[in-house]
């Protein structure tokens, strides 16, 4: 896989840091991105150490902020030729509702919305490589409603509802963005990569997890392995196809939420 190079949002900790250290294994270039610049330094470091690993670089960007969001995008525009795969991983887990300085709450923004806001200013790069996006989902989103009053907590509020659905809108937004894509070579996929011990799934959940090299394996499969070339539009858990919720599958719940999360990107506070 030499000369690949791949963009991981949320690259240092759990199923992101895993896939990360495997994918430098093979060779493959590497853009991380953190909201740390020490953990971001750190994982450079011990990157640099994987035998036969290609250089990397990274970008630190608080996906709590849109405004961070444009700037890693810009950066990546002005500073890579080419990019084979964009890995939207980085999340979080909010027990309590919080809003971000833009004005949404916070599971929904750096969850759905940032990523959203960083594929959609990237697509230019990512179609002239014909990359492979790649957006880390959960088999959560089963268990989530579309309340359109209460797409951010505004009514009422849990954690776990407030996660379920941010991954509920990481997969309509995969089906709906792949729909534009279908033909043109680049693809977005979702995947759910099992029950691993990360730091969001203790936040959440009173679960031991697998150790994250094993969603790690699956995320890069379908980031770069020729078994996946040309699959587009699909979602998968544990690496292995797997059918979404109805909801997800709504075309005309799909086409209000590209509408409403347009409105919002293009409405935010400043």
């Amino acid at each position: 896989m030499s000369g690949k190079v791949v963009c991981i949002t949320g690259s240092t900790d759990g199923i992101g840091r895993a896939a990360a250290l495997q994918l430098a294994g093979e060779g493959v270039g590497l853009i991380l991105h953190g909201r740390d610049g020490g953990r971001l330094d750190a994982l450079l470091q011990e990157i640099g150490r994987v035998p036969g690993s290609a250089p990397a670089t990274t970008l630190e960007a608080d996906f709590r902020s849109l405004d961070d969001v444009g700037a890693m995008a810009e950066t990546l525009l002005a500073t890579q030729p080419a990019i084979d795969a964009l890995v939207n991983n980085a999340g979080v887990y909010m027990p309590r509702r919080e809003t971000t300085g833009d004005g949404f709450e916070t599971t929904f923004a750096v969850n759905y919305l940032a990523h959203v806001h960083l594929t959609l200013l990237l697509e230019p790069l990512l179609a002239a490589n014909r990359a492979r996006i790649v957006n880390v989902s959960s088999v959560d989103h089963h268990s989530a409603g579309f309340d359109r009053e209460n797409m951010q907590g505004e009514k009422h509020y849990s954690g776990y509802n407030a996660y379920a659905f941010s991954k509920l809108c990481t997969i309509m937004f995969t089906l709906s963005h792949a729909e534009t894509l279908d033909g043109t070579g680049t693809s977005a996929n979702a995947l759910d990569p099992g029950i691993l011990s990360t730091k969001l799934l203790h936040a959440g959940w009173p679960l031991r997890g697998e150790d994250p090299a094993e969603g790690g394996a699956a995320l890069c499969a379908i980031a770069i392995s020729p078994e996946f070339s040309g699959v587009n539009g699909r979602y998968f858990e544990d690496g292995r196809p797997a059918s979404c919720s109805a909801l997800a599958l709504d075309p005309l719940l799909r086409q209000e939420l590209w509408e409403s999360t347009m409105e919002m990107l293009n409405g935010r506070k400043g």
